[in-house]
């Protein structure tokens, strides 16, 4: 078969909002990779392997060898923050790798200097840094952050662009129907610095499309999942993907929330906690940037066991989610899960769960993923939500204006992911969810 993706020609810059533990981990694994010095495990770009074709013409390859992938090799790292860190000084400070895993590659990351941050400290009060952007208005911020855009991609000869948001959670921004509804009205409030309703994230994600860059929100912000952004998305012709890396807890829970409900027992509760010390745990501290979130985390379970579809075992049951900052713990995060279940009569049970996890580890490969799929559907021509890929997400992005209901179940949001490839490289997507 024949893929109609666009080749993978040239380099792909990839833009990262935030140098920090995850970015400088992810960059790090990403050149040593390249040296034969490490391994890229987690990656599913890079290891996983997809069945094409039924009977006797059954194969199983690797993503590369069913569509056109961009190489590691041809990888050139960028960033904003709001420290004025390298990658370097960034990888060593975050304390996730240790020496002799990144002095290796020691010159590359040096020469990842991240460009000032537009931002604002109303979003994350508990971040200070002082390499920011002085803009007057929103589209200032938009303008400027176009600006260094163009410039990254022409200093490093990149023929395309990806830009991912690996930054803090902002504090909650509701959706305003006034404000979030078109583009029209988006590029409005910008320009007329309404710094309630539009967040530095959306500023980062206008100037990605505007600039022909896929768009990738890794954290649970309100960004693109609103209806103006799709309008852009769709306007450009670019691929948007969010929100918040599915990385430890909550990659746990949308895997064995399956086995609960495929057995047909019954719940009563679900209670979570993490402890976490890195900076993304300094920011959740704050009740307005945790509450973003605990918005993201909590949807997950709601919509895999559903209580209008087995109203027996999904009524009422109490789902409790909570993030502790723990600064001893650094990045090595830890996550504690209680089941109350029921079975046969109603009789109890319970399962807990203990996951002790390093943030960034998990989420380094997944930003891999998220970064080579995205430009990948772009030369694709897949334009606006990619529901693809969704399995890499705490709360996939859905069309909420129409009720759809994202899909959470880790092993449909498999068969979505794996079928989106087949179709991309000419093959039948053949595999259905239920």
């Amino acid at each position: 078969m024949e893929s109609k993706v666009k080749p993978a020609e040239g380099k792909l810059g990839i833009m990262v909002v935030g140098l920090g533990a995850v970015t400088s981990t992810f960059m790090t694994g990403v050149l040593m990779a390249r040296k034969g010095l490490s391994k890229p495990v987690g990656s599913m770009t890079q290891y996983d392997k997809i069945r094409v074709g039924k009977g006797t013409d059954k194969k199983y390859l690797s993503y590369s060898e069913i569509v056109p992938i961009a190489k590691l090799d041809d990888i050139v790292f960028g960033a904003w923050d709001v420290y004025p860190a390298n990658a370097f000084q960034s990888a060593m400070y975050a304390e996730v790798l240790k020496e002799k895993d990144i002095i290796p590659v020691k010159d590359e990351l040096e020469k990842i200097v991240p460009f000032t941050a537009a931002f604002d400290k109303n979003f994350a009060k508990r971040l200070d840094g002082d390499n920011v952007k002085q803009c007057a208005t929103r589209w200032d911020m938009v303008e400027e952050l176009r600006a260094d855009i163009r410039k990254f991609k022409a200093d490093n000869n990149c023929s395309r662009i990806v830009v991912a948001w690996a930054a803090s959670t902002e504090i909650y921004v509701a959706p305003n129907m006034e404000v979030h509804d078109t583009l029209e009205h988006l590029e409005a409030a910008m320009k007329a610095n309404d710094t309630v309703n539009i967040a530095p994230s959306m500023c980062y994600a206008y100037a990605a499309l505007a600039e022909g860059a896929p768009f990738i929100m890794g954290a649970p912000n309100t960004t693109v999942d609103i209806p103006a952004m799709w309008e852009m998305a769709e306007k450009t012709q670019m691929p948007i993907a969010g929100k918040d890396f599915k990385t430890g807890q909550t990659l746990v829970k949308s895997g064995f929330a399956p086995i609960i409900g495929t057995r047909c027992l019954g719940l009563n509760g679900w209670f979570s906690t993490n402890i976490l010390g890195n900076r993304d745990g300094l920011v959740l501290d704050e009740p307005a940037n945790f509450r973003t979130k605990e918005v993201s985390k909590l949807s997950t379970l709601e919509s895999i066991l559903v209580a209008d579809n087995q109203p027996d075992l999904y009524t009422d049951y109490y789902h409790k989610v909570r993030i502790n900052y723990y600064p001893p713990r650094n990045d090595n995060k830890e996550g504690w899960d209680n089941i109350d279940i029921f079975g046969w009569m109603g009789y109890p049970m319970q399962i807990k769960i203990n996951f002790l996890c390093r943030d960034s580890i998990l989420a380094a490969p997944l930003l891999l993923d998220l970064c080579l799929l995205s430009d990948l559907a772009a030369r694709a021509g897949r334009s606006g939500i990619q529901r693809f890929l969704s399995f890499y997400l705490k709360a996939p992005m859905h069309d909420y204006t129409q009720n759809e209901e994202p899909v959470n179940h880790l092993f449909q949001q498999y068969t979505m992911l794996k079928n989106a490839i087949r179709e991309m490289g000419g093959y039948e997507a053949d595999e259905e969810i239920d």
